[in-house]
């Protein structure tokens, strides 16, 4: 054993995981590039009602973690898991597929089908997604933890390399349109069929190689059921076992059902929303409960929980990219790039390319600085993240400001916003990951990636709402203009539009007044743009003055 791991410096059960995961993101990301243009286009939704779907439906897909982490640490392993959730998501776009063939001849049923495969999906991304984060983990020998900042880069790269498969190769067959600029709303299907064939591949080659390579260094196979669990699985001196008292457990349950009140009819969130937001916090005060935990596991769980709050806010932002960043790149931007037209679902193409590209020098940049002793803690590169997003956002509302509601965007700029996004989310997502790994007790570890999810589902869920207030893109100002409405005017109230003009806005798809956000009336996209500079901007300061608490907090964890 001693010979390859000097060879390979990472065990191969790494690039099993790799592999699995990198079709598994393929099926996911491409499916996600042509989920909302397939329901405003083919469903014929409205542009908000399309972004509280998407926002919803990736919010749910990181809550069903929580139930999948748990069934996998009871009652069927991690193996098992992955294998279960891999199938029912192959499963689930085939019935987008279905729902995508039938749209024409039954709108009705089509929606009901589309509903249904989301949630196969949501159910599939819960069992496979919480499984094979942690098997990563678990390949490596205590003395080698300092390896997994690396090796979740590694990880974070096949997921990136997944993406970029998906949504390069979705997008081709799926987002189509005619030399006149006239959309095949029949298209669609392809692409989710595509997605269901690469989910198959994924699960397929997990099957076969998984008792080979996903082993613990001593070479006993990994992620198998609970029960075969032995002493060596855990840390000396550690309880192996959470411990929730039936208090504990019935008080979660009533803050449960008091959020969900308190989310649902106070803040006014829909039940999807609302059972995001009200799982989470539940869910972290069940576990910082536990009766069992030291004080210095409490204090670094703690740590877990604040950085999880900030981590929200970075991906409402982030998660812009398929609802209102996707809209914009079909209504209003000139999406030539070196002469050839892009589809627009296929411009978030860029986020996942310059994963690729940049995964290896950042993590050769964390491995110099920690090897002059001048590496920043990961609270501060989380911080980091949030600033570069702020800046990226305020970049591209100057650009919006500039083109008012008959100029088109180039598309350039929402390629260098995605350049920024994406150093971005590297100083944020895979080293929020393997912070949790650090600081987490292990009888906790798939619990706490769950929470950890959970910010990210709430973020979604945010990001979702925020998306839903895109104010009209050009396109509407065209459209209104060719049914002789003059849409601005309308939507400064200069003018009363009559019961038809409504009625005729309303069949096109087009919002006959502004939205409004925490009391602000959103009028333009330079002022939609601002918030997320705003919100994301303000939550960089708060971390940054945290962190020397956090730190204190961490106990020597870096």
């Amino acid at each position: 054993m001693g010979e390859t791991q000097v060879k390979t410096g990472h065990p191969k059960g790494l690039w099993v995981l790799f592999g699995t995961e990198m079709w598994e993101r393929f099926n996911f990301y491409g499916m996600r590039a042509l989920l909302t243009l397939f329901l405003v286009n083919s469903l014929l939704m409205k542009e908000e009602e399309a972004s509280l779907i998407y926002g919803g439906f990736l919010g749910l897909c990181y809550l069903t973690p929580m139930l999948g982490g748990f069934v996998a640490d009871r009652f069927l392993g991690n193996r098992n898991c992955i294998l279960l959730g891999g199938l029912l998501m192959a499963t689930g776009q085939m019935l987008l597929f279905t729902s995508g063939s039938l749209f024409e001849g039954n709108l009705p049923l089509a929606k009901i089908i589309m509903y249904c495969g989301l949630g196969v999906i949501v159910f599939g991304n819960g069992f496979f997604k919480p499984n094979i984060s942690s098997m990563v983990g678990s390949l490596y020998p205590k003395q080698e933890k300092t390896k997994l900042d690396t090796a979740f880069t590694i990880f974070y790269m096949g997921i990136n390399i997944g993406a970029f498969l998906g949504q390069s190769i979705c997008p081709l067959l799926g987002d189509v349109k005619d030399s006149g600029g006239i959309r095949d709303i029949h298209a669609f299907r392809w692409g989710f069929m595509a997605a269901s064939g690469a989910m198959l591949i994924g699960t397929v080659l997990f099957y076969f190689l998984k008792n080979k390579y996903v082993v613990s260094p001593e070479g006993r196979p990994l992620g198998g059921l609970p029960s075969k669990n032995v002493a060596e699985d855990f840390e000396e001196g550690e309880a192996q076992k959470a411990n929730f008292s039936g208090k504990a457990l019935t008080i979660a349950g009533i803050a449960f059902i008091a959020l969900g009140f308190f989310f649902h009819y106070a803040v006014g969130q829909n039940l999807i929303y609302t059972l995001i937001y009200s799982s989470g916090l539940s869910l972290a005060g069940l576990i910082i409960s536990d009766t069992s935990l030291t004080k210095i596991e409490r204090d670094r769980i703690i740590v877990i929980y604040i950085v999880s709050f900030f981590i929200i806010f970075f991906w409402a932002a982030f998660e812009q990219a398929g609802s209102s960043l996707t809209f914009i790149a079909d209504n209003q931007t000139d999406r030539h790039f070196f002469g050839w037209q892009m589809p627009p679902s296929m411009v978030q193409i860029f986020n996942g390319l310059f994963v690729v590209v940049m995964a290896v020098p950042f993590s050769i940049l964390w491995d110099s600085l920690r090897a002059n002793n001048r590496e920043p803690i990961s609270p501060v590169k989380l911080a980091v993240g949030l600033v570069i997003i702020s800046v990226s956002f305020f970049m591209i509302a100057t650009q919006v400001s500039y083109i008012g509601t008959s100029g088109l965007l180039l598309v350039k700029w929402l390629i260098l916003l995605y350049f920024l996004n994406t150093c971005a989310e590297l100083c944020l997502s895979p080293i929020g990951l393997s912070l949790v790994g650090k600081l987490s007790p292990k009888r906790f570890a798939s619990l706490l990636y769950g929470v950890f999810f959970l910010s990210n589902a709430s973020g979604y869920a945010l990001g979702g709402t925020l998306g839903s207030i895109l104010p009209a893109t050009g396109d509407k100002f065209e459209k209104a203009k060719e049914l002789g409405i003059d849409l601005q005017a309308v939507l400064d109230n200069k003018i009363t539009p009559t019961a038809e003009q409504l009625a005729l806005l309303d069949q096109h798809q087009i919002s006959a007044h502004n939205h409004f956000f925490a009391g602000f009336e959103i009028h333009n996209l330079y002022e939609f743009f601002m918030v997320f500079v705003v919100l994301t901007g303000i939550a960089a300061l708060v971390l940054f003055a945290l962190t020397p608490f956090l730190k204190k907090m961490m106990h020597g964890v870096r």
